[in-house]
């Protein structure tokens, strides 16, 4: 007849049945047999807990409850835990847990794919024809999990490289990245100098002032980056004048980040609705840095010290001599859309604390809200060519006769001579047209007179119609 043991646990236990207990201490778990330790554990290992508490429980040394009330563990995780221990033993605890198999391109599906990229067909028609997702092969082909046959151009260039001597050189074409693998990269590159930034030399320089033309541009072949279509744009920008009259507008940026990058960076921010400098620190720097020839983009604090620096220039009216040279390159690029200007008034709400701006009528909501008005000037065909902005505004024909109409007349393009308005005295410089706002007969007379600028409105409410000989 066994001999029963008395019902002994060591001082600071917890009791788990009459003959169990358990021992926190040093953040390990002790268990013990009356007064003898039987197994032990650490705190975090949940894997020996569960496979020692299913066996107390299989063995009948405890009950479920007991475990559930000690450890406040639930009921479905000692449930799972017992099943475990009853079908697979210890060792099932301790088995490596086998990862999620690739759920549409199985091994079947990746054969029937292959062959039939072997017969010719194109991936769009595999897709069709296995029922999945184009994105899908296409990255099962660039991670390598299904194989491309080789062409037969490419097994003759295969052959040619074979037998061309080791002396000459070989041309290789790199492979395009992904976005997983460059995010992996730019993670790795924190550990070092900082995120993304994947050319330290480069950097090292620029910190030595050895690097007087800035982080050379280079681009490389990418996958899936990040506001990617922005790149269509470029043309248009560079077409627009992006790039021109900044060596002559704005100081010379030394360092890693040039002149050259921080507008372009500017640009990309506006074409991606990424309205602050602020907001820059939520996107990722790798991406949009790619997108420039870049490892990366500057930092929020970075680019707010160069913005500071290129601003100092002509008395902090940088941008704006950049916009009037701007400006005038464009009415001399087509100065047929420059004979007809329109201005337009629009209110740009301010939702800020630091001040407090006058309040104006916003047609749209038909409130008085604080905000600044923003005269825009434009050609026959609605392309800007500057705006005005007026924080404290006194109206359309204020803001005309005091900072639209002085600056039409130098930038005005091929403008009439005195000699040629005098000879025809229905000739004009220009013609601005804009709405009722601006409707003043005294305004129109003054304009003319002055400087023979015509000017085109409309009234709200007309009287009768003028007659139609005063147009003949």
């Amino acid at each position: 007849m066994p001999q029963a043991l008395l019902p002994l646990v060591p001082e600071g236990a917890t009791r788990i049945s009459d003959t169990l207990s358990v021992v926190r201490r040093e953040g390990r778990f002790v268990y013990f047999c009356g007064v003898q330790p039987v197994f032990e554990h650490a705190e975090e290992d949940l894997k020996s807990f569960r496979m020692f508490t299913a066996q107390l429980c299989v063995q009948g040394a405890c009950r479920q409850a007991d475990i559930i009330r000690v450890f406040g563990v639930s009921k479905s995780s000692v449930l799972r835990s017992v099943k475990k221990y009853r079908e697979e033993g210890p060792e099932g605890f301790y088995k490596k847990r086998r990862g999620r198999g690739p759920s549409v391109m199985t091994p079947a599906v990746t054969e029937q794919a292959e062959q039939l990229l072997a017969q010719g067909h194109c991936k769009a028609e595999v897709a069709r024809e296995l029922d999945i997702s184009y994105e899908t092969l296409r990255k099962a082909i660039d991670q390598g999990r299904v194989r491309l046959p080789e062409s037969p151009a490419k097994q003759q260039q295969q052959h040619q490289q074979v037998s061309t001597p080791a002396s000459a050189p070989a041309l290789v074409e790199a492979a395009a990245s992904d976005k997983s693998t460059r995010s992996v990269e730019d993670e790795a590159a924190g550990a070092g100098m900082g995120i993304a930034c994947t050319r330290p030399i480069e950097r090292v320089l620029a910190a030595l002032g050895k690097l007087p033309g800035g982080a050379s541009m280079q681009f490389q072949p990418c996958r899936d980056v990040s506001y990617g279509g922005v790149l269509c744009a470029l043309p248009a920008l560079e077409a627009n004048g992006l790039f021109r009259h900044l060596e002559s507008t704005f100081p010379t940026l030394t360092g890693y980040y040039t002149t050259l990058h921080v507008i372009l960076l500017l640009a990309y921010m506006a074409l991606c609705r990424i309205r602050t400098v602020e907001q820059l620190q939520y996107e990722s720097p790798g991406e949009l840095g790619k997108l420039m020839g870049l490892d990366r983009v500057p930092e929020v604090r970075c680019l707010r010290r160069k913005l500071a620096r290129l601003s100092q220039a002509h008395d902090g009216r940088a941008g704006e001599v950049w916009n009037a040279r701007l400006a005038k390159d464009w009415m001399e690029h087509d100065p047929a859309l420059a004979g007809t200007l329109y201005v337009d008034g629009h209110v740009r709400l301010y939702h800020g604390t630091k001040t407090k701006l006058p309040r104006r009528y916003v047609a749209r909501q038909r409130l008085c809200l604080r905000g600044t008005t923003d005269y825009w000037v434009n050609d026959a065909l609605g392309q800007p060519f500057f705006v005005v902005e007026r924080p404290i505004d006194h109206g359309l024909l204020e803001a005309l006769e005091n900072d639209v109409i002085p600056r039409l007349l130098q930038d005005v393009p091929h403008q009439p001579t005195a000699a040629e308005l005098q000879n025809d005295p229905y000739r004009s410089r220009f013609v601005i047209v804009f709405d009722r706002e601006g409707y003043s007969p005294a305004f129109f007379r003054r304009m003319w007179q002055e400087h023979r600028i015509a000017c085109i409105s409309y009234h709200k409410f007309p009287k009768e119609d003028w007659p139609e000989s005063e147009f003949s």
